[in-house]
């Protein structure tokens, strides 16, 4: 390890988006970094997996590996609450968004990367940064004793060993969802004599064209016999994890078809701000949609559509589908179990460990959900322990920012019903405008010369507002003005 710094290292353990991101920050502030990551010692065992026998989640000794989609969802800033966190990220110096600016592919009004290429540009950064050491361990238990500052980001695929040990040292029985994986199909299997390429209401995004999606049209009587496939499809048992809730934002297809015949066609099969290229007169009843998955266009990743079917189930109820009756799958879907700590029980504001001083918990394993999700919360534990090293006041984002309403989500959003008392509520979340504070009262203000302004045209305003004042308030924030003092 290079020992241009006087400080003592911070420990790292787990080189995904949080981790590597945590790495990133803690060195950027020159406090040196070892980042421990099993992979290349051992895999994210298929004892994760169901469906993927004898085979790990991750594919690739990389850093910051995607496993499930390639997109990072929407990047407008300006009404949407994943495109503040991915704008207030940016102005923290976040690797992991430079990264993905870097790897972009088409994706309408999301931001969607080259996972491959994503992976090595994290990687090689990592690798060539002076002040960060990678070593390929596995480390079974919680960080010894004489690592007095240390990060466990392992996320929802953490070993057994340590989940173990995590829950020995803090009485509390791990939560668990479940997470699916879509499938990929090669571009080349696809027939465009049936699909066409649009996006919804033709919006261009980063790097988009407004044409960056290949939509498959189901008639009704198409639709109604999907449906039917997907109930009576061959599914993965699961009675070993009966009672584990799924994660709402990634239901399985199957799951969604179950709750009622209409939600798919109201979900991730909608029609709406679609025109059939091939057939501009008639209105699909439903529409499938794939979205480009690595920079070469050759993989498009089916959206919305993680499964635990069975293998041979998949192939055969997805080649219903319209213009995919010859699809070639490059990956099919699975399922895996993800565990995460109930954070606001055991963990303080700036992701200490209650029970133990110095040892702080970053990426999906805190509670939160989505790729930015993630390594934004392993952007806070990066600058939080690099400021506890180098003897600093610890500065937490304001609650007005996405940062730190997605910090008071993970350390405050537990509630106890009075219906099932000792319950656990806290639940896995993506960020959204739910978990900011509300705007002052009189904030949103009639535009003049407009008559009526109610509904749509004035939560589009708040969001407008609420995301402006994020921004702003993450720009104070960055100037290091919120102390943990003042906002205790």
């Amino acid at each position: 390890m290079n020992t241009i710094s006087s400080y003592s290292p911070i420990h790292v353990v787990g080189g995904g988006l949080a981790g590597s991101e945590a790495a990133w920050q803690i060195a950027s502030s020159g406090v040196p970094v070892i980042l421990h990551e099993m992979r290349g010692v051992r895999g994210t065992d298929a004892h994760k997996m169901r469906g993927v026998r004898g085979t790990d989640a991750h594919k690739t000794d990389g850093l910051a590996e995607l496993v499930c989609s390639n997109s990072f969802r929407s990047d407008d800033a300006t009404s949407n609450a994943v495109g503040v966190i991915h704008a207030e990220m940016r102005m923290a110096g976040s690797l992991i968004m430079a990264a993905a600016d870097r790897c972009q592919v088409p994706a309408g009004g999301a931001l969607a990367v080259d996972r491959d290429g994503f992976s090595e540009a994290v990687t090689k950064a990592v690798h060539d940064h002076p002040l960060i050491t990678v070593v390929r361990e596995e480390i079974t238990g919680l960080p010894p004793s004489d690592w007095d500052l240390a990060i466990v980001a392992t996320g929802p695929l953490t070993a057994p060993s340590l989940a173990s040990a995590i829950q020995a040292e803090t009485g509390e029985d791990s939560l668990a969802f479940f997470d699916a994986i879509a499938p990929i199909v090669y571009r080349e299997s696809i027939d465009m004599d049936i699909c066409w390429y649009q996006s919804r209401y033709d919006k261009v995004g980063p790097g988009g064209t407004g044409k960056d999606y290949i939509n498959c049209p189901m008639d009704e009587a198409q639709y109604n016999a999907f449906v039917d496939a997907l109930i009576s499809g061959d599914t993965v048992g699961f009675k070993e994890w009966e009672g584990t809730p799924y994660f709402d934002g990634c239901l399985p297809i199957e799951v969604m078809a179950e709750r009622g015949r209409e939600t798919l066609r109201h979900g991730p099969m909608k029609p709406m701000g679609l025109t059939n290229a091939h057939n501009p007169t008639v209105k699909a009843y439903a529409v499938v949609q794939l979205r480009q998955d690595n920079a070469l266009g050759t993989l498009y990743n089916m959206v919305g559509f993680q499964t635990k079917l069975k293998y041979g189930a998949q192939a055969d109820i997805f080649r219903m589908i319209p213009g995919l009756e010859n699809a070639e799958f490059a990956r099919l879907g699975g399922l895996h179990r993800n565990t995460y700590i109930n954070s606001p029980t055991l963990l303080d504001r700036s992701l200490t460990l209650k029970s133990r001083p110095g040892l702080r918990f970053a990426g999906q394993i805190t509670g939160c959900e989505g790729y930015v999700e993630s390594a934004s919360v392993g952007l806070m534990a990066g600058r939080f322990a690099a400021a506890e090293r180098k003897g600093e006041a610890i500065s937490l984002p304001p609650a007005t920012t996405a940062l730190g309403a997605l910090l008071g989500h993970i350390t405050g959003g537990h509630i106890v019903t009075d219906e099932e008392p000792g319950k656990r509520s806290f639940q896995p979340m993506n960020i959204n405008f739910g978990l900011f504070p509300e705007l002052q009262p009189g904030s949103i203000v009639k535009p003049e010369g407009v008559k009526r302004f109610r509904g749509k045209d004035k939560t589009i305003m708040k969001r407008q507002l609420i995301a402006r004042r994020a921004l702003a308030d993450c720009a104070t924030w960055l100037g290091q003005e919120s102390t943990l003092a003042e906002s205790a």
